[in-house]
């Protein structure tokens, strides 16, 4: 039986990339589709990402990142998880992001990746399906 709380996300852009665009877009989205949104806006450092997470007892963190910097940033975001006793949070997310990267990405515990042409129903189908009450193994 689905929870009676929304999902709750939070919709991060990390770092100096200030394309917010698709951030937008799929916060837009998942709000469509009945799940309460954070938007933290642009430049977040992944301190204050996890910070707004934990304070706002959101379900997942999403993160948009186009400026190649995403290895650093999961990974960060991550750490802090796991040090504020938080890594029952889901951490998903989407941008210019190598095929290569995928999999280290994953290892490092980001349950999903969305890379350009992802559409946001997709999105949001993944959000319904492993976020939650649903199993967030990292896939």
């Amino acid at each position: 039986m689905p929870s009676a709380n929304p999902l709750r996300v939070v919709v991060a852009k990390p770092g100096l990339d200030g394309h917010d665009r698709g951030a937008k877009v799929v916060a837009r989205a998942l709000r469509d589709a009945g799940m309460e949104v954070i938007y933290t806006g642009l430049h977040q450092t992944p301190e204050q990402i996890v910070e707004t997470a934990i304070a706002e007892d959101a379900d997942a963190i999403g993160l948009s990142v186009l400026s190649g910097a995403h290895m650093t940033l999961f990974k960060r975001v991550r750490e802090l998880l796991a040090e504020r006793e938080a890594e029952d949070i889901v951490v998903f997310g989407g941008g210019i992001i190598p095929d290569a990267d995928l999999q280290p990405l994953a290892e490092l515990g980001v349950h999903k990746i969305f890379t350009p042409g992802a559409t946001t129903t997709e999105i949001v189908e993944w959000v319904r399906g492993n976020v939650g009450d649903a199993s967030a193994s990292p896939a």
